[in-house]
């Protein structure tokens, strides 16, 4: 495996991705590329999905059959989507799951009010309670495009760092490896109900810096929403 040996290899699991949009059609291109087995589903149907498929080889399934046989599963759907998600979709995956929630809560642009995440309730822990399975967050705050032209070798200087939080130690570090195969660092955010620390507006949000500067990010969020991050 000499080719690979720039990155911690995971070993090939079975990993649906519910969602085809930037981030979910980026993953899939990385992910397929380093030999996972990926399962991708959107809200149109996989008839949808042909040319993402021959382009790299994943397979079109329906939101139902995502899950199947999948060691991890990626959810990035808009967040009032994810109340539309099919029930049990989870029930076919592998025991101990990992459910990674890119998501992002944008009541004015997209997703109109969630009482509960006005009040205050962390956005991954809402689609958490939506889904009825421990989700950890990453990738939320991450560009699409990113992750096809700025994956870098471990130890190399400046490596982009992408901050991770939850609650299973387990769940976590799977998605840390995974995130240090696709070719970034990884700085833990803490458990989820700190997960708001990489919500939008947060300083954390969008920054392209390394483990230090996304750590220092990370510290200087304020708990408070700002006006344009409200419904």
């Amino acid at each position: 495996m000499a080719h690979r040996t720039h990155h911690r290899k995971v070993g090939s699991m079975k990993i649906g991705i519910i969602g085809a949009g930037n981030i979910g059609g980026n993953l899939t291109r990385r992910l397929t590329a380093l030999g996972h087995e990926v399962s991708i589903a959107n809200s149109r149907g996989p008839h949808t999905l042909t040319a993402l498929a021959e382009e790299t080889g994943a397979t079109p399934v329906t939101a139902a059959e995502a899950a199947e046989g999948a060691r991890v599963v990626v959810v990035t759907i808009p967040v009032k989507a994810v109340p539309n998600l099919p029930a049990g979709f989870l029930n076919g995956a592998a025991e101990d799951v990992v459910v990674i929630d890119t998501g992002n809560y944008y009541p004015q642009q997209r997703d109109g009010r969630v009482a509960a995440i006005e009040d205050g309730l962390a956005e991954s822990r809402w689609t958490e309670e939506q889904i009825g399975h421990p989700v950890i967050k990453a990738f939320n705050g991450t560009y699409a495009d990113d992750l096809l032209s700025k994956a870098l070798p471990k130890g190399s200087p400046g490596r982009q760092a992408l901050p991770v939080a939850g609650d299973d130690a387990a769940a976590k570090q799977i998605v840390r490896d995974l995130i240090d195969e696709l070719g970034f660092d990884t700085v833990d955010a803490g458990g989820l109900d700190e997960s708001w620390r990489q919500q939008p507006g947060t300083p954390v949000y969008g920054n392209q810096g390394d483990a230090e500067a996304i750590a220092k990010a990370l510290a200087a969020a304020s708990p408070e929403r700002t006006a344009e991050w409200r419904a």
